[in-house]
């Protein structure tokens, strides 16, 4: 099969990056910023061939994909696979709240416990099986096509640590920003990184997603 080239877009920013709030599975729409993000994505990825455009069915990844899918004539295919991680009882507090409420599970979750998950969420085990079926799924559809993705910090991460052998429990040392671009191969064997947090079209105005 020939491969598939991806390119994975983390929405653009919202009032919660902003205050650092957990937004989870919570429908949370870009604010001025991250439409503003938005269009430069669209912009930049305007002379680009693609196949089809996916994005996770919350309004903040949608939106970014929707100033994408006006540039390139596409519609934008909404699947939940691409939802950011659940994160249950945290949703909608702050990072401080989170340490302040609950010490020991913000410990786990600090520490990046695989098998954590905050009451009603999901566990990073079961959040990076959900997103690496997603991916298989969707680019299949593709061969030797381009696709982009569009969801959410944490499904960025997830990505990058597929393709580069990363374990979940190992620190993040890469960007996450929002609306970055970011650039994979992918066949039924392997997913590989080509290019990472590319900002060029936002003039470095991209928060970095602290808690992925």
């Amino acid at each position: 099969m020939d491969a598939t080239r991806i390119i994975a877009i983390r929405h653009g920013e919202t009032a919660w990056n902003v205050d650092t709030r957990i937004q989870g599975h919570l429908d949370i729409p870009l604010n001025d910023m991250g439409r503003w993000q938005a269009r430069r994505v669209g912009a930049a990825l305007a002379g680009e061939a693609l196949s089809a455009i996916y994005a996770s069915d919350l309004g903040r990844a949608h939106q970014t994909a929707q100033a994408v899918a006006d540039r390139a004539g596409l519609p934008v295919v909404a699947d939940v696979g691409l939802r950011e991680r659940a994160f249950g009882t945290f949703e909608g507090k702050t990072f401080a709240e989170i340490e302040a409420d609950w010490p020991d599970q913000a410990l786990r979750w600090r520490k990046r416990d695989p098998a954590f998950e905050p009451a009603g969420g999901e566990s990073l085990l079961r959040f990076r099986e959900r997103i690496v079926g997603t991916l298989n799924r969707l680019a299949a559809r593709h061969p030797g096509g381009q696709i982009v993705l569009v969801g959410h910090g944490g499904v960025m991460d997830v990505l990058y640590r597929a393709a580069t052998g990363q374990e979940l429990q190992a620190p993040r040392t890469w960007a996450l920003g929002n609306a970055a671009i970011n650039r994979l191969l992918w066949t039924p064997e392997t997913l590989t990184l080509v290019g990472w947090a590319d900002t060029a079209h936002l003039d470095g105005a991209a928060l970095d997603e602290i808690s992925a």
